[in-house]
């Protein structure tokens, strides 16, 4: 047993995500026992019927050999430089010509001319969030992180590391944070002593809140950022998860202004989560030590260097290949991507939002369910006040009627919970991205599940 001595660790909460899967199993022997079959609404994973890699893996596996008939090599003995470079340690940036292309497409996406040198690989939009919270933790300053409430419960554990950091979070309403309250967190927080370095947020298909902001409410929040001189840290993971005619779109904040906002890809919703690929990009310049200009990129990059300094080149030149046609000619878009992922989840989610209404609809005074936009997630809310999602709630929905969902009540920063300690107590968190079945399986499985949960919460609420 070691003798060491760390007065300066304390332990960390556990997510309710977390505390979840760890406690399912248990849960789950226990609602089999009764015979009852057990109901997925509370996962947020990509589904396995989008993720089946075998056509890419034949995709990928082509272009690869493209690249090596490009490269003209005749000599089967001699390794083709598109293999070398998979498979040895590469630059901090990652494989320059997948910045490239990728910067083409998802600029042309999202009306925006990418600086490739700007895209800083991180491992996933989680290791986003925790390299740009690194940079300003560097300083030694007591900080100042400001998020919505509710909030990703991946981001408050990140958040959670840095003793000197403390979170100051903005109440929502149903466009987006409340601008007045996002003001007034700066100004308590600045009152406070603390720098103030950034928002972060979620704003397309909100996790956990289950809603897009409004363009209006962009342009706000936008503007009091540049008033104010904070950076939006905007987290993407779903911005092709979109479920809104083309023309109905909201442009992202990066769109808006590359200046100001620091913006996360991930190609685990519009790609495949196991390689976890992901991109922080960024036009900002911030001022540091001695009143210098410095890149918020190369900034970035020099903590990467630190943290990750080998992005797996490999991951990287298979999602090169996914921006790139049948033939291996470069795509305009990643639209036709994400549509085919887009069948199944837009599928689930009218399944979901018919069963709510059909069952549900009657009760408006009682029930309330948020419209997804894009995501994976709808907010369900009791109205009535005499319902409380905690944690024996959840544990009855799983024993009594196979249901598993996610309590929204630790998605609530600390600060949001003294303010009003009952937030998220009369909401869950439904997914309608996951099931263990697909096709018509799929669809039989979530209508039973979303039948079953109406079912349960008339009862619980007493108007069965």
């Amino acid at each position: 047993m070691t003798n060491l001595i760390a007065p300066g660790l304390k332990r960390m909460s556990v997510s309710v995500t977390r505390k979840m899967s760890a406690s399912l199993p248990g849960l789950r022997r226990l609602a089999q026992d009764k015979g009852l079959k057990i109901h997925h609404l509370g996962a947020g994973y990509p589904h396995p019927e989008v993720t089946d890699p075998r056509h890419f893996l034949e995709h990928e596996a082509g272009y690869l050999e493209h690249l090596t008939q490009v490269e003209g090599l005749n000599d089967p003995s001699v390794l083709p430089e598109n293999l070398r470079e998979a498979f040895s340690y590469g630059d901090t940036l990652g494989p320059p010509s997948t910045r490239q292309v990728f910067a083409r497409v998802y600029g042309n996406d999202w009306n925006l001319e990418m600086k490739p040198d700007c895209l800083i690989p991180t491992v996933g939009a989680t290791g986003g969030i925790s390299l740009i919270c690194s940079v300003f933790e560097n300083a030694g300053l007591p900080l100042a992180y400001l998020t919505d409430a509710p909030t990703y419960a991946g981001f408050m554990a990140r958040a959670g590391l840095c003793q000197q950091a403390k979170i100051y979070s903005v109440e929502m309403d149903g466009e987006g944070p409340i601008p007045a309250v996002f003001e007034q967190q700066i100004v308590a927080a600045r009152a406070a002593g603390r720098l103030v370095p950034f928002y972060y947020t979620v704003p397309d298909g909100h996790n956990p809140a289950g809603f897009s902001f409004s363009a209006k409410r962009r342009l706000e929040i936008l503007e009091i950022a540049r008033r104010e001189g904070i950076l939006i840290l905007e987290d993407a993971p779903y911005l092709y998860i979109n479920f809104a005619a083309p023309a109905d779109r909201q442009q992202p904040f990066v769109s808006l202004d590359p200046r100001q906002t620091v913006h996360l890809f991930t190609g685990s919703k519009i790609g495949f989560p196991g390689p976890r690929v992901g991109y922080l990009y960024s036009e900002a310049s911030i001022e540091i030590a001695n009143g210098e200009q410095a890149s918020l990129a190369e900034l970035a990059l020099l903590q990467a260097s630190a943290d990750i300094l080998f992005p797996n080149p490999a991951a990287y030149l298979g999602f090169e290949a996914l921006l790139h046609e049948a033939d291996f000619s470069e795509r305009t878009s990643m639209w036709p991507v994400a549509e085919e992922k887009l069948d199944v989840y837009r599928e689930n989610r009218e399944i979901m939002l018919q069963g709510f209404e059909s069952s549900l609809g009657a009760y408006p005074d009682l029930f309330h369910w948020t419209i997804p936009m894009a995501g994976f997630f709808s907010v369900f809310t009791f109205l009535s006040g005499t319902i409380r999602t905690d944690d024996e709630f959840i544990r009855k929905l799983v024993t009594e009627y196979g249901l598993v969902v996610i309590p929204m009540y630790d998605f609530y920063p600390p600060d949001a919970r003294i303010r009003n300690p009952n937030a998220g107590l009369d909401q869950l968190r439904i997914s309608f991205c996951f099931s263990e079945s697909a096709g018509e399986q799929r669809r039989k499985d979530l209508t039973e599940a979303v039948s079953t949960f109406c079912t349960a919460v008339k009862h619980l609420a007493g108007v069965d």
